[in-house]
């Protein structure tokens, strides 16, 4: 007769250091949301307040339908503040938004000396403050986000790998945990997180059950439309940092994408080599992606370049990007934050289609399905706080409504 593994089990086994992050290879039989290492997370920087955080090396599907370690933290509740209740901690699984795709920034692996430090402690507050519920939170690397190589980069913003990120640490939770874990579980996200968020509730009901809700902050949309108005642009600008990482997105949906033949030379050349190892902060330093026009970023093979005439890796880059729009089938309630002011997720970006078009794009689409909350706050409302501005201070904002609509969805049955 055998019996599961315990977390002292996975614990036992769990390497020091960085070498957490080192895939096994082969990587151990199993299903997704299967632990492979636990220990006890001894990075105060990344570790929730009020709680008993674990750092956690669990199976989970690449955006190429392959098995892959992903990396993240769990955290359940001080015991002495907040006993196990009958059923376990209802479970909010986190969605980050961008850092990146280098190693370095993942929120797990960040001490609080990378360019992403600032992107990954601001969240911990409200996390923490989930704790204080009587809640449990679980928080994903992303894939190979953290555990990333030279041949594996960060799907950013590719929505499945996103999905299965976010939904399979839950299975991990409910393995290394057992009754101190609910069956129900809600998903919030923000910017990046938001958008994956929104993918990973399209996609629960297909992989795990008891999702309850689902809430997005600001959540990443349209970017085809943005990349496109940013390749017309003749000035420099620190937000072309996103054009490497939508590159490293695209190409994990289409590996046929040849970046070589998506950029100019000097951006494959000089630029595209930094991605896998500066923050998104970084990459908008004037050495490097903030220092290059909008209109030097892609190749133009024939007159009217990428815009009108994109060549045959430009159009499957452009057909990745319209595909991470996260307008989905989703048969849980959901809640859309936004900032009428955020001037990174933009509410209403005329011309362009922002959070204010994906709201009435998920309302067509989800009409049947549930009723979707849309928080925005207007101009003015969200404290501007330097240097991350009104998109990072809408997540503390919006943290007593948030939680109010939380616990509605995950203490009722």
């Amino acid at each position: 007769m055998t019996t599961s593994p315990s977390l002292a089990d996975f614990e036992k086994y769990a390497p020091a250091g960085d070498a957490f992050y080192l895939t096994p290879s082969p990587l151990p039989d199993g299903s997704f949301g299967d632990p492979v290492y636990a220990r006890p997370l001894d990075n105060s920087t990344a570790a929730l307040t009020g709680g008993q955080n674990w750092l956690v090396l669990y199976l989970s599907t690449s955006a190429a339908d392959q098995p892959v370690a992903t990396s993240g933290i769990i955290a359940l509740p001080n015991p002495a503040a907040h006993p196990v209740p009958d059923g376990g901690y209802p479970l909010i699984s986190w969605a980050h938004g961008t850092v990146g795709i280098a190693n370095q920034c993942a929120p797990s692996r960040d001490w609080g000396d990378t360019g992403a430090s600032p992107m990954n402690a601001y969240p911990n507050t409200m996390l923490s403050h989930f704790l204080d519920q009587g809640w449990a939170v679980a928080m994903t690397d992303y894939e190979a986000l953290g555990t990333g190589t030279a041949d594996h980069l960060h799907p950013y913003m590719c929505g499945c790998s996103e999905a299965h990120a976010v939904l399979d640490i839950v299975w991990a939770a409910r393995r290394l945990f057992g009754d101190q874990i609910s069956s129900r579980f809600a998903i919030v996200g923000h910017s990046q997180g938001g958008q994956g968020a929104l993918f990973a509730a399209h996609h629960a009901p297909d992989r795990i059950e008891g999702l309850t809700a689902v809430a997005a902050i600001a959540p990443a949309n349209h970017p085809l439309g943005l990349v496109q108005a940013g390749a017309a642009a003749g000035h420099l600008n620190p937000g072309y940092a996103f054009t490497p990482l939508f590159l490293a997105g695209t190409l994990a949906g289409d590996p046929t994408i040849d970046p070589a033949q998506v950029l100019t030379d000097r951006a494959y050349q000089d630029l595209w080599p930094q991605a896998p190892h500066r923050s998104r902060a970084a990459l908008s330093n004037t050495d490097s992606w903030g220092g290059i026009k909008g209109t030097e970023q892609f190749r133009a093979s024939v007159p009217g370049g990428y815009l009108q005439a994109p060549n045959a890796d430009q159009q499957k880059f452009n057909a990745q990007l319209a595909q991470m729009n996260p307008n989905l089938p989703i048969t849980v309630p959901i809640r859309i934050t936004q900032a009428a002011d955020d001037a990174r997720v933009y509410a209403n970006p005329a011309p362009l289609l922002g959070t204010d078009a994906l709201v009435r794009e998920l309302t067509a689409t989800n009409t049947a399905d549930g009723a979707i909350l849309y928080q925005r706050y207007d101009a003015g409302l969200v404290p501007n706080e330097q240097p991350l501005g009104v998109h990072f201070a809408t997540i503390n904002y919006d943290t007593p409504a948030l939680t109010d609509w939380l616990a509605n969805h995950l203490t009722t049955t």
